[in-house]
């Protein structure tokens, strides 16, 4: 006789529905423990953490000089946000801001490089949509290789990152080396005319970052592409029946938020770095994944979250310079902050029940009571 199988003690399930101010309760509640277990972190090794904290705070604007900084730090996670938001709205797992990113500096530093005698204005238009096309059509490969022969858009965006990579290092070490550079490989460094002007104390990234977003938003949310974006994905059969062409909008899509990324990249390298090097994405690309992600592909809060980042990244090495901590003491930090914020979304969108909880299906009329159903459906039990 066959055995019985047993309900296993643990079930993830999703929520029927949460209300506006659970959610928000839920994401309080996560930043104020990643503060407490980061507390404990810091006195663990032996510092106050009400005054590493305010460090960090204070760090940010303590002068004109530290908030361009953080400033700085922002601009390039924002803009890499809003390029795999696109993305992600159609249910493409772009994983290539990194590589979308580098590629838009390399076609803008071509220009920057070589052409650095055109006038100014022109040369900074040149460069921008040099860096969109790169990081457009550094996206489009792995859209086009999905909608021909079903390649997995994660692994082939993820992997393009390092070929990108590998393109700067030769260029670095062969055709771009600067030929004055004693002892080491490198590009040279970007004439005075190429260089983004700064508006404010900060380059003008931080006014390209705010238009990018006031224009994503329209895009996504009051055009007939944004709606097209939205319903291939949903239901790409859906689309289909609508007489919407997938295969075009993918492409289209893919190449925009490649684009977008690529943007970041010319920014990057023309407004904070002054030249192409190995480093002049530095992480950004994923960070966007993060902060789209949090932001639940909103532009107007990817912008707020990225500023948050840009504050802990900013005060974390003010907290390194005054203290004398470790990079490495700083990344823990950052790793446990970071770690309850996104683990706290997994609760915003599933519940654990345990063994001998029943769950049901419930309307999205009656989400509002999910709550009641489930504490009466735990007492019957």
């Amino acid at each position: 006789m066959e055995a019985k199988k047993r309900e296993p003690l643990l079930r993830v399930v999703k929520h029927a529905e949460l209300s506006k101010g659970q959610s928000v309760g839920l994401r309080i509640l996560a930043v104020v423990l990643a503060l407490i277990v980061g507390g404990i972190f810091i006195a663990a090794i032996g510092y106050n953490p009400f005054e590493i904290y305010a460090t960090m705070i204070t760090g940010c604007f303590r002068s004109p000089m530290a908030m361009q900084a953080t400033v700085k730090f922002c601009i390039p996670m924002c803009i890499s946000a809003l390029g795999v938001t696109l993305a992600f709205k159609m249910k493409f797992w772009n994983i290539g801001g990194e590589g979308q990113l580098i590629m838009g500096a390399v076609f803008a530093s071509f220009f920057a490089l070589f052409c650095s005698g055109m006038p100014h204005l022109l040369l900074l238009v040149v460069m921008f949509i040099a860096g969109f096309i790169g990081g457009g059509l550094w996206g489009l490969i792995p859209a086009v290789c999905r909608e021909k022969w079903g390649t997995n858009e994660t692994l082939f965006t993820l992997m393009l990152n390092y070929i990108a990579l590998y393109i700067v290092m030769f260029l670095r070490d062969g055709p771009w080396r600067d030929p004055e550079a004693a002892g080491f490989n490198k590009i040279a460094r970007f004439d005075a005319n190429a260089m983004l002007d700064k508006v404010l104390g900060v380059h003008a990234g931080w006014i390209i970052m705010l238009v990018l977003v006031v224009v994503l938003s329209i895009y996504m949310n009051r055009t007939k592409q944004g709606y097209e974006i939205g319903v291939v994905g949903e239901s790409r059969d859906t689309a289909r029946y609508a007489g919407i062409n997938v295969r075009r909008v993918v492409l289209r899509t893919m190449f925009l938020s490649g684009g977008i990324a690529g943007i970041a990249g010319m920014v990057q390298a023309t407004g904070s770095d002054i030249t192409l090097s190995m480093g002049v994405a530095g992480g950004v690309g994923f960070t966007g994944i993060i902060i789209a992600w949090l932001a639940q592909l909103n532009p107007y809060v990817s912008l707020l979250i990225s500023f948050a980042f840009s504050i802990l990244v900013k005060g974390s090495s003010v907290v390194q310079s005054a203290y004398g901590l470790s990079t490495d003491c700083a990344d823990v930090l950052q790793g446990i902050i970071l770690f309850f914020i996104m683990a706290m979304e997994f609760f915003v969108r599933y519940k654990i029940v345990f063994r001998g909880r029943r769950e049901r299906a419930v309307p999205p009329a009656a989400g509002k009571n999910a709550s009641e159903t489930d504490e009466k459906e735990a007492e019957q039990t």
